[in-house]
């Protein structure tokens, strides 16, 4: 059970992305449930049957370090851990590289110009101890690797030279990921250990447009594919799963993402969710965000909506619910029961 009399207040900027997800988890609703929503989830991962369906972000429950500086720390104005500059823009409550500012100047020249931190030098074990005091124990926890290979190399020059230089000096870029590589495996590490227990992480890189995916399947098996999954193995054999962040119309890439034993994903919605899940649930887990939930107005249209949902989806294979948002509080709850009622009927018969 959380302890919320212990549980410390963030220490982050209120409003800010690290902020949200720090905040103490609410009580799953409804309780009294037959196992911990931590094995719950895992199951889905693993590819076994459920006992429920488990909503995104509710059933499981964030680690953000308030040491870990992909971006200024604290989502201030300021330089990463690699030196860039960011900005803060208030009506996205996140940062962003600060315009007109990069550390790379020339890709062939990478290795003279990035400034790597001293992973070792940072306080992790202080962080830790308050962190993890947030900890619901009975929830699973993840650490979101907030920039991968293709992000850390775009926000440190610009992103269009980014490009080119994939085309003028793959070399480069090639040895970029392969160095960038090392550091996240050696960053999970760290997080793994002094953040214990971590169970699955979230990998964040963009790659794609609202029209299509940055690269050719040629280029993102070349560039992308083999130093991304080289990370992901590495938490493989950890014993932990991975869930894959990336903005855009990257449905193209499902084929890849299998291949490189991709646990989970959270499409966004422009992707086609029905060919996904009828095609690939049982290959991968897919968050689907349940239609119309955010603007139901009564308690009797949420249940109507969660199990034409459930009806539709949960047949398909490992498919977990997306957060379940709306702003009368009861509406939402109704929501909530129906998932887990109506879906823990559905995987019983299975």
């Amino acid at each position: 059970m959380v302890d919320y009399d212990k549980m410390p207040p963030s220490r982050q900027p209120e409003g800010t992305f690290p902020y949200m997800l720090q905040q103490p988890p609410k009580p799953l609703y409804p309780g009294n449930r037959p196992i911990m929503a931590k094995e719950n989830q895992l199951r889905i991962y693993r590819g076994e049957k459920p006992c429920w369906m488990p909503v995104w972000l509710t059933d499981n429950q964030y680690c953000w370090p308030d040491v870990y500086a992909e971006h200024a720390p604290f989502e201030a104005n300021g330089p990463d851990w690699f030196g860039q500059e960011w900005v803060f823009v208030p009506e996205v409550g996140g940062a962003m590289p600060k315009p007109g500012t990069r550390v790379i100047y020339d890709i062939t020249k990478w290795q003279e110009q990035v400034k790597w931190p001293d992973l070792d030098a940072i306080d992790w074990d202080g962080d830790a101890k308050l962190q993890t005091l947030r900890y619901d124990p009975d929830r699973a926890h993840v650490f979101h690797v907030t920039e991968g290979i293709f992000e850390r190399l775009h926000e440190l020059m610009p992103f269009d030279e980014t490009f080119l230089a994939m085309y003028e000096e793959p070399e480069a870029v090639h040895s970029f990921f392969e160095a960038m590589a090392d550091f996240k495996i050696k960053l999970m590490d760290i997080i793994f250990k002094k953040y214990a227990p971590i169970d699955y992480i979230i990998w964040g890189d963009d790659w794609g447009t609202q029209r299509a995916g940055f690269f050719s399947n040629e280029m993102f098996r070349e560039f992308i594919m083999p130093y991304t999954k080289r990370c992901w193995d590495w938490v493989h054999s950890q014993g932990k799963f991975v869930e894959l962040h990336s903005c855009g119309l990257t449905q193209q890439y499902i084929k890849e993402f299998i291949e490189m034993d991709l646990d989970a994903w959270t499409p966004q919605p422009i992707n086609d969710l029905d060919m996904l899940t009828a095609k690939y649930g049982d290959k991968l887990a897919l968050t689907v965000n349940i239609p119309g939930i955010d603007s139901a107005r009564t308690e009797d249209e949420a249940r109507v909506l969660v199990r034409r949902f459930v009806d539709t989806y949960a047949p398909r294979g490992r498919v977990i619910a997306g957060s379940i948002m709306n702003p009368d509080e009861k509406v939402k709850n109704a929501a909530f029961e129906a998932l887990y009622n109506y879906s823990s009927e559905f995987y019983a018969k299975r």
